[in-house]
């Protein structure tokens, strides 16, 4: 058996027919659920008002995947969303990057101009903008409270609370608001 293949395919809808793409994805997973070898799907996007969306979806095996692709289901699925999605990028790969291992393969189909991820240099930067001083505060706060604690107990503690809080909070707002950097366009207080 090969290993499990992720399919991320980034996809461009005008942001007025939000409620119909939401439809048309939830659609598509459920369809796909049905088949065997299906391991999950869902759906990002970068803001409230893009107009960019990437479905995710995760079979067993290039095998069990193929018969997805290739299924009466999806071509029906695919025919539903044709006067409203302009498809940009496919990308499949083996392993799970951005899901906890690296793939042991990348393929990429670029199908219209779209901006690639930022360098991971920059995805860097940004992140410790934000974990640095919450880390900081998390264990200048926690600290009094976990003092006699095992060092493994210390930081179980102190992860239980920041984790969360970035997940949810910090990270997505620091990347809003990097937005500019991650992308290589000019500060905000620069364009006016």
């Amino acid at each position: 058996m090969s290993d499990p293949v992720t399919v991320t395919i980034a996809r461009r809808v005008s942001v007025e027919r939000r409620d119909e793409m939401v439809a048309w994805m939830q659609a598509g997973i459920r369809l796909a659920s049905e088949f065997p070898g299906f391991l999950g799907a869902g759906w990002v996007r970068p803001a409230p008002e893009s107009d960019q969306w990437h479905l995710l979806y995760r079979f067993d095996s290039h095998e069990t995947l193929g018969r997805w692709d290739n299924s009466r289901q999806r071509g029906w699925w695919l025919g539903a969303g044709e006067p409203f999605v302009e498809e940009t990028t496919v990308e499949r790969r083996t392993g799970i990057e951005g899901w906890f291992d690296p793939p042991s393969t990348y393929d990429v189909e670029q199908v219209s101009g779209v901006a690639t991820a930022p360098p991971r240099w920059k995805q860097t930067i940004t992140i410790f903008l934000m974990f640095f001083p919450v880390s900081l505060l998390a264990n200048w706060a926690l600290g009094p409270l976990v003092e006699g604690w095992a060092l493994p107990l210390k930081v179980l503690g102190v992860m239980a609370v920041t984790l969360p809080f970035m997940t949810y909070f910090g990270l997505p707002w620091i990347t809003r608001n990097m937005e500019w950097f991650l992308h290589g366009r000019p500060a905000p207080w620069r364009r006016r």
